[in-house]
């Protein structure tokens, strides 16, 4: 990244810190924001300065872009909370303020724990498992359920043949468009991180004292102490091995442990959302026969009402009470799916 460019981004944040700062309720943050804004004034003028060095001066005065006024519109109208992605693109710091704890939360004392609660947790990739399997169970039995009430499945091999192939075709269609999706949304969220991360070096290495003024703040507006924010960031800043990752937890409040990688995540969406989408389908290609139908009914219910139960873990709530929600959801989806294709089954015939 250029000189000039980066001293674009840090006036993209100073504006974008006073819009965040008027929306803030909170006085400790709208004090953060504050005295960012007057970091980043402090670093915007060492890049203007290295601009000019290589022969690009800065503009006399910046006019931010219509991106960059439409972020800092929806910061003053949502909150700031509301815009962490966006925001953390766009170079503002102190959002791991919004990712806290509530009030009493201990405090990093050494290098060793900061960005401890940023870290990945355990059960992510089995909170992705079981959301993509549920997502598949429903669109697809959904699918099945509503050729099944257009074609009249019950009625003779023929008709739950066509069940059959609507089934594979949805469950092929369905799970290769998560795993697209999936493909595409980490792949830009990995670039993001990398381009942050890569900003953070630079900035580390052109100005330290700074980016420690600007860890100390963080800490300073979550509670500690400015004696013992000043110490534990100096620590850090000082620490190569902990620097550069303290940075990214504490001012963008992402993990870099957790960028992820984009054909694992297609992959586990394909496979997470085909075993979902498989069970509906399953009695019909064992039993082509009317008792394919009313097997398929049961062994979705069964299913959802599981599914929903291991949602629930995730959630907090009661087993029993995920289970049956999850069962009337999906049970709900499926009715009406199976009505409309009745009532289209019976209009075109």
């Amino acid at each position: 990244m250029g000189a000039r460019e980066s001293w674009e981004h840090e006036q993209e944040a100073i504006y974008l810190y006073a819009a965040l700062a008027e929306a803030e309720p909170a006085p400790e943050r709208r004090q953060l924001f504050a005295c960012l804004a007057n970091e980043a004034r402090a670093q915007a003028g060492i890049w203007e300065n290295a601009a000019v060095s290589a022969g690009a001066p800065v503009p006399s005065t910046f006019v931010p872009n219509a991106r960059v006024r439409l972020v800092g519109a929806l910061a003053r109208w949502l909150g700031p909370a509301r815009l962490r992605p966006v925001l953390a693109a766009m170079k503002v710091r102190g959002l791991s303020t919004y990712g806290m704890l509530p009030p009493g939360h201990a405090m990093p004392k050494s290098a060793d724990e900061v960005g401890l609660r940023h870290r990945g947790a355990a059960n992510g990739t089995l909170r992705a498992a079981v959301f993509g399997a549920n997502d598949g169970l429903v669109s697809n039995a959904s699918l099945i359920l509503g050729v099944a009430g257009a074609v009249g499945a019950t009625e003779g091999a023929a008709s739950g043949h066509a069940v059959l192939i609507s089934g594979v075709a949805g469950l092929l269609a369905g799970a290769f468009s998560m795993a697209a999706g999936e493909f595409v949304s980490v792949s830009t969220q990995r670039e993001m991180l990398e381009h942050q991360i890569a900003a953070e070096r630079d900035e580390l290495a052109l100005y330290p004292e700074q980016e420690a003024a600007e860890l100390s703040l963080i800490y300073q507006a979550r509670g500690l102490p400015k004696e013992d924010a000043d110490r534990i960031a100096g620590r850090i800043v000082a620490n190569p091995a902990y620097a550069l990752d303290a940075l990214v937890r504490e001012e963008l409040g992402v993990d870099p442990d957790a960028l992820g990688s984009p054909w694992g995540a297609a992959v586990a969406s394909f496979f997470a959302f085909a075993t979902g989408a498989l069970v509906p389908l399953a009695p019909f290609a064992v039993a082509r026969g009317p008792s394919a139908l009313p097997a398929s009914i049961a062994l979705t219910s069964a299913t959802l009402f599981a599914l929903g139960a291991a949602m629930s873990l995730f959630a907090g709530r009661g087993a029993l009470r995920g289970g049956l929600r999850m069962l009337l959801i999906g049970c709900a989806a499926a009715g009406a799916t199976f009505g409309i294709g009745h009532l289209l089954g019976a209009a075109v015939s």
